[in-house]
């Protein structure tokens, strides 16, 4: 049964993409594969300008809220050197970058995945052009082949030529007949 599973599964998706794994965890069901595309959608957000306006506006607000607020108001301290905002700032970075090298092994699976799919694409375009290149010297070597039209033109003028020099002899052997003949009656009636 579980051999069965596996000769259903497709190794030319990417992982996140396939239906059952290897190893037969959660055959039956397919897989949603959220948190992958949650972390995409992540990374493609901290790539963009927009992510760094907001981190930049965010942390010029924090400052300067910290610093010109009144001291009752304030939740980090300018003297310790924005202790809070160095925490919130690593805290972010270490989701960020796991959350971004996620995006990047997936990216690498699809781009896995294109590379197969170009590759045999091209073997099979290989295939196509080398079998039509057979073809074309096949075509080639019949058509050498072939009687061509001045070819063919040359012979007609060479028959006609043996025909007319075959039709002027006919014609001076049936003279000569002729003459011939009408010598003999000449002779015969003198």
């Amino acid at each position: 049964m579980a051999r069965a599973n596996r000769s259903d599964l497709r190794l030319d998706a990417p992982k996140g993409l396939r239906t059952n794994s290897l190893l037969g965890r959660g055959s039956g069901r397919p897989s949603s594969d959220r948190f992958g595309r949650f972390t995409e959608s992540i990374a493609r957000g901290i790539g963009t300008p927009w992510f760094l306006f907001g981190m930049t506006v965010f942390i010029v607000g924090w400052i300067v809220w910290n610093t010109l607020a009144p001291e009752a108001l304030r939740f980090d301290s300018a003297e310790l050197g924005f202790i809070a905002l160095t925490l919130v700032l690593s805290m972010q970075a270490s989701y960020a970058a796991p959350m971004i090298l996620l995006a990047q092994n997936r990216q690498d699976d699809r781009d896995r995945v294109q590379f197969e799919y170009d590759r045999q694409r091209a073997e099979r375009n290989l295939a196509d052009t080398e079998y039509l290149a057979r073809e074309v010297v096949a075509l080639r070597l019949a058509v050498k082949d072939m009687a061509s039209k001045d070819f063919i033109r040359a012979e007609l003028r060479a028959l006609l030529e043996t025909l007319d020099q075959r039709d002027e002899l006919e014609h001076a052997q049936q003279r000569e007949d002729a003459a011939a003949a009408l010598h003999g009656k000449r002779a015969s009636v003198e």
